[in-house]
């Protein structure tokens, strides 16, 4: 988010709110995550043919399994966001710009 400090302290002296500024910053984060879920999901696919040995006691497709790691990295992936979001909707619109 330090890349980010002007753009975020221009929205914030334009008006944005800091339920705004968080919903922006978890919003872009999902995105990511949500692309990084299907790229990844292909390729486990893709994989698990190859380690269909490996696995004891599961299926290659096994929906729980896929669902927890999905569901693992999303909570991840929001509790790492969640921090600097926070951080970014208190940001002071006057420092913000005066530092550049």
């Amino acid at each position: 988010m330090v890349r980010r400090r002007n753009e975020i302290g221009i929205r914030v002296a334009l008006g944005a709110t800091r339920g705004r500024i968080v919903r922006m910053i978890l919003g872009e984060t999902a995105v990511l995550v949500g692309v990084g879920v299907a790229v990844g999901l292909g390729l486990a696919v893709f994989a698990a043919r190859a380690a269909a040995s490996l696995l004891f006691g599961l299926e290659p497709w096994d929906p729980v399994t896929l669902a927890g790691a999905v569901g693992t990295l999303a909570l991840a992936a929001l509790l790492a966001v969640l921090g600097p979001a926070r951080r970014a909707a208190t940001l002071q619109p006057v420092r913000a710009l005066r530092e550049e």
